[in-house]
C-alpha cells in the first residue's frame, strides 16, 4: 500500500510558488509521508528527471510526466517509464504548442533550476497554452509510447473533459480519471454513475509547497515501479 500524490508542479510551471524547487518538493513529500509522487508541469517535462533522481535517494518513487492542455482546453496527465519515452513525447509537445510569449508580470517566471536551486534556463513561451492536438490524439501518442494517460481534475468547471466536452468519449483508452482536492467524490459518483467504471485518483495539483500531499491516493500494488503502478490502474 503506497501513498501517492500524482499531480505536482515545479517552479517551472506558471502561476506557482518560487519555493516549488525539486529539492523542496521532495522534502515536503517526505514530510507528508508520500511514497509516490507525479511531476506534471504544464506542457513540459524538463524537471521530471531531476526530481526523480533526488527523490530516489529519499526512497520516494517518481512518475515522470507532464500535464497537457489539449486543443479543446482539456487538461490531462501523461507518465512515462523511461527518459527516452519522455523525451519523445516532449518532442511531440514542442512541435504542437503555440509559441505565445510569456508575460512574467502576469503569469510568473518559468525557470529551470538545478539541484542547488540555481537558475540554468528560462522558458520564454507561455507553457499553459493549448497545444494543437485533440485530447484523442494526445491519448493515442501517450499509449504509442507505452505511457499512462489520465484525465485531470474531471470535477472542475474549467479545463476538465466534462467542462469542455461534456462527456468522456467511449472509445478513449484511459488508465484513469483524477478528482481535484476539493471534490466530493461520493457525491459525484452518485450523480454520474458512468464514472464508476474508471479507476480514479485524487491529487493535490500543487502549485504551492504546502499543497504537496494535502490529498493523496492509496495505490495497492506489488512493487514500487512503473509497470506495477500501470497494472494497478488497469
Amino acid at each position: 500500500m503506497y501513498k501517492a500524490d500524482l499531480h505536482i508542479h515545479t517552479v517551472l510551471s506558471p502561476c506557482g510558488d518560487l519555493e516549488m524547487s525539486p529539492v523542496n518538493i521532495v522534502n515536503k513529500a517526505k514530510e507528508r509521508g508520500l511514497n509516490i509522487i507525479g511531476i506534471t508541469d504544464h506542457n513540459t517535462s524538463l524537471h521530471a528527471a531531476l526530481v526523480r533522481d533526488i527523490a530516489k535517494r529519499e526512497g520516494i518513487f517518481v512518475l515522470t510526466g507532464v500535464e497537457i492542455t489539449s486543443r479543446e482546453e482539456v487538461h490531462c496527465l501523461a507518465f512515462f517509464e523511461t527518459d527516452s519515452e519522455l523525451e519523445e513525447f516532449q518532442n511531440f509537445l514542442d512541435k504542437a504548442i503555440m509559441k505565445i510569449p510569456n508575460k512574467p508580470d502576469k503569469f510568473g517566471y518559468q525557470v529551470v533550476v538545478n539541484e542547488q536551486e540555481e537558475i540554468v534556463n528560462q522558458i520564454e513561451h507561455l507553457l499553459i497554452v493549448a497545444i494543437n492536438k485533440s485530447v484523442e490524439e494526445i491519448e493515442k501518442e501517450v499509449h504509442r509510447l507505452g505511457g499512462i494517460f489520465i484525465l485531470a481534475h474531471i470535477d472542475k468547471k474549467k479545463n476538465s473533459i466534462l467542462s469542455q466536452l461534456g462527456f468522456i468519449p467511449t472509445d478513449m483508452n484511459i488508465e484513469g480519471i483524477e478528482f481535484s482536492k476539493y471534490a466530493n467524490i461520493n457525491g459525484i459518483l452518485t450523480e454520474k454513475k458512468y464514472l464508476e467504471k474508471y479507476k480514479y485518483i485524487q491529487s493535490s495539483d500543487a502549485h504551492y509547497i504546502d499543497d504537496v500531499g494535502s490529498v493523496f491516493t492509496i495505490i495497492d500494488c506489488d512493487k514500487l515501479d512503473f509497470k506495477s503502478i500501470k497494472n494497478w490502474f488497469r
